[in-house]
């Protein structure tokens, strides 16, 4: 029986949530039923075998939406299997941040649950998207404009994500 994994998100300019859904596709193709939705239209968790948790990093912080979520579901939360990841330009332009310090974001968030994986991927920055401080923040800094998201890297750690959640092979039809 395949399992069932929401790939609950948070995205101010959607580079997270097409990560998200890069995720989604990967557990999909491995098997599984793969649930992707932003994280403040996921009412329960119940059903669920599985959680991958995203968020973007924001002026050095990851978005307070994930500490939202998982205040809402905590109880939900330590019964599954949980990974997170969150996005930002740190891999590319290390000026900005530590990968570290917004990995142990992700744990501090999540806890009392140890997750069973995370990580940073690169995001993308469109500087037409951007509000007029950030343009002004991001050229003052130098900061890299582009999409520099690794898909391959992206599909590699999901691909590890049932495993390492203990939820074994899906169904493939």
């Amino acid at each position: 029986m395949p399992a069932r994994i929401l790939v609950a998100y948070a995205s101010k300019k959607g580079s997270t949530g097409g990560i998200a859904r890069a995720i989604g596709r990967e557990l999909q193709s491995a098997g599984h039923v793969a649930i992707v939705a932003g994280m403040r239209s996921v009412p329960s968790l119940e059903g669920y075998d599985g959680v991958v948790l995203g968020a973007p990093v924001y002026t050095g912080s990851v978005m307070a939406d994930l500490a939202g979520f998982v205040a809402r579901h905590k109880e939900a939360l330590s019964r599954v299997p949980v990974a997170a990841f969150t996005a930002g330009i740190a891999p590319v332009y290390p000026k900005t941040g530590e990968i570290a310090t917004f990995t142990d974001q992700l744990v501090t968030a999540l806890q009392p649950q140890a997750p069973v994986a995370v990580t940073m991927f690169a995001g993308a920055l469109d500087r037409e998207k951007l509000s007029f401080i950030e343009r002004g923040l991001t050229t003052v800094l130098n900061v890299p404009a582009g999409d520099f998201r690794n898909w391959d890297a992206i599909a590699a750690w999901s691909r590890e994500l049932p495993g390492k959640m203990g939820l074994g092979a899906g169904v493939k039809e």
